[in-house]
């Protein structure tokens, strides 16, 4: 493979113009300056190479309600750390954005969808920053929910949702001609597995392409098989951007028809610390769930 994927919607994947914002260009780890609607800034970039081809944002959990405002210790945002770490990595030198949404309140609040609309600003501003640039997301638990709930936006071509919230109710049809992959702990019980499951059936319905893996012996934390949750997802974040050959599993499963019910509870294998050099081209939630 050689080269950033734009995706099976044909959106370009052309490079951006580099600026980013003020404090954040060439290779910086800064938080952007820009503020969105309300003077909230809910795009906050953790790398940002200096002509971004590629992106990718992380959503930390939440509450199912409250408005109350994240405070400067937040035990969700701080879980999604190492995934950061692990994507910067993973995507070193391939000239991928890597990002974190920030929220104006902890909690989903219902009808409101408060973290799903913080998902869009950001997004919103990456376009507007980088380009139509393709944005895989990875959200943890409330995260995941918003994640799979915007991922109807332009610029997303991928989700890896990771112990995703997946009430029933929950539309399907902005996943159509996207890559799906969802993760959920066998132990978890915090978010559903089985709603999982049946999200990633009612998605792959929906003319979503989806792949499925039950992380046997772990829990809605993440802190068991913590390396396997970090080295999967940034693989397999990698893999959707197409600086890397996703795993044959992964690439049957989203080859299925989309009335097939197959490959959507896959064990996911351990992820040795080292792998094949990526291609790099020219039920209701609790407090911070």
């Amino acid at each position: 493979m050689s080269g950033i994927r734009t995706g099976g919607n044909g959106r370009s994947g052309a490079p951006g113009n580099g600026n980013g914002n003020s404090s954040s260009t060439g290779s910086g780890t800064g938080t952007g300056t820009g503020t969105g609607t309300g003077g909230h800034r809910a795009l906050v970039w953790r790398g940002l190479p200096e002509r971004p081809g590629a992106a990718v944002l992380v959503l930390h959990g939440g509450q199912e309600h409250s408005l109350a405002r994240p405070g400067p210790v937040n035990l969700a945002g701080l879980r999604m750390a190492g995934f950061v770490h692990a994507l910067r990595r993973e995507t070193e030198g391939a000239g991928v954005a890597v990002g974190t949404v920030r929220y104006r309140h902890r909690g989903w609040n219902g009808e409101r969808a408060d973290a799903a609309k913080d998902a869009i600003a950001a997004l919103d501003d990456l376009a507007e920053e980088l380009g139509p640039v393709p944005t895989v997301l990875v959200g943890h638990s409330m995260g995941g929910r918003a994640a799979l709930r915007v991922a109807g936006h332009p610029v997303v071509t991928g989700v890896v949702a990771l112990a995703p919230w997946c009430p029933a109710e929950d539309p399907c049809e902005q996943l159509a001609d996207r890559d799906v992959l969802m993760l959920h702990g066998d132990l978890d019980r915090v978010t559903s597995p089985a709603g999982t499951r049946a999200f990633a059936a009612r998605g792959r319905a929906a003319g979503a392409r989806v792949c499925g893996y039950t992380v046997l012996g772990t829990g809605h934390t993440l802190m068991r098989r913590i390396n396997d949750w970090h080295r999967a997802t940034a693989r397999l974040s990698a893999g959707l951007l197409g600086l890397r050959d996703l795993p044959p599993e992964a690439a049957t499963a989203f080859a299925l028809p989309s009335h097939s019910t197959a490959a959507l509870d896959l064990p996911l294998p351990r992820y040795p610390r080292t792998a094949p050099p990526a291609e790099r081209p020219s039920r209701p939630l609790p407090t911070d769930a």
